[in-house]
């Protein structure tokens, strides 16, 4: 840890950079956002590639990043994409990098992404059923995820991740057979918790699937033994799957089983604001600070502040908890 380090008054260490490049979607998720989509972020407020490039640059050359995830909502629909992942691998400090994605357009993007640098993709996919693909997202592209996962494999990507998010009544019939998916295909599974952070404000925790839950329906069909591996600051907790070769699924307890005290992360939204936490309110302005002139020690010394702030745990289960007033898809995953 360095003295310059995005340290909080809790003894944290934010090395690991979530950056959203856009809010917009091409799909609309129940459990994220309407049918008829939000409001999107007018053009002039997001982050220019430039801008972008330079804030990760403050981050991994000035603050002690070393890891960054780009995030969305949907963040292939950025079109300087390639170019932002190619600037981002020159900085001396150079981040492993990484991306959540739908996986609508991967199968086109997964080659330049991969010769731009980027080292590996995680693709979001609730469901095996078409039909009911269309049910949670609205849009009848599930095959176009297939075909991304695929290319993400073949250009070398590895591991390449799923991503999971369980509903009761609506998937939950589904993790044994989405594991069986991951594990034919060598594809690595991670379940998630549902969140707190659709935009509708609908989310109940009675109808949330938790990590115990997803467990038990597992081992229905397969025998799990917990990963000896030093799980750190990683938010999934990890199986192995006897009889795969050493295979492994995880799950993401965020409700259940919060990991607040190890977290390592800090958030950049595409308009270009900082976010010490997934689920709270404060922001910190760095777009300001960067179109008013403001250098790089101006800008790491507000990123500082930002973090110091941050408080010891989400509080999901604290009767006071407020669900943020930004989506999702505005926030970045």
């Amino acid at each position: 840890m360095t003295q310059d380090a995005l340290v909080d008054q809790y003894g944290r260490t934010a090395v690991d950079l979530r950056v959203s490049l856009t809010d917009k979607c091409n799909l609309r998720c129940t459990y994220c956002m309407p049918a008829e989509g939000l409001d999107w972020l007018p053009g002039p407020e997001l982050l220019t590639d430039d801008e972008v490039v330079r804030l990760i640059g403050v981050a991994v050359e000035r603050l002690g990043v070393t890891q960054v995830r780009f995030t969305g909502g949907e963040p292939l629909l950025r079109r300087g994409l390639v170019k932002i992942v190619e600037s981002v691998g020159r900085h001396a400090a150079r981040p492993e990098m990484s991306i959540t994605t739908n996986g609508i357009g991967l199968a086109r993007l997964a080659r330049p992404l991969r010769d731009a640098g980027l080292d590996r993709v995680n693709v979001s996919l609730d469901t095996l059923d078409r039909d009911r693909f269309v049910t949670l997202t609205r849009r009848d592209r599930l095959a176009d995820v297939f075909a991304g996962l695929a290319a993400a494999a073949e250009v070398g990507f590895a591991p390449v991740k799923i991503n999971a998010v369980m509903m009761r009544d609506v998937n939950d019939d589904e993790p044994a057979a989405l594991l069986r998916y991951a594990l034919e295909h060598r594809y690595e599974l991670r379940f998630i918790e549902q969140m707190p952070l659709d935009a509708g404000h609908t989310w109940n925790r009675a109808g949330m699937i938790t990590a115990r839950e997803i467990l038990e329906r597992l081992q229905q069909e397969f025998s799990l033994s917990p990963d000896p591996a030093h799980r750190g600051a990683a938010p999934a907790e990890t199986w192995i799957v006897e009889g795969w070769g050493g295979a492994k699924v995880g799950v993401i307890g965020s409700v259940t089983r919060p990991f607040c005290g190890d977290c390592d992360r800090t958030r950049l939204t595409a308009d270009g604001q900082i976010r010490n936490c997934l689920f709270g309110s404060d922001e910190a302005d760095l777009r300001a600070i960067l179109r008013g002139g403001g250098d790089d020690e101006a800008l790491a010394v507000a990123w500082r502040a930002a973090m110091w702030g941050k408080r010891p745990g989400h509080a999901i289960d604290d009767p006071s908890f407020l669900q943020p007033l930004r989506p999702m898809s505005a926030i970045g995953g």
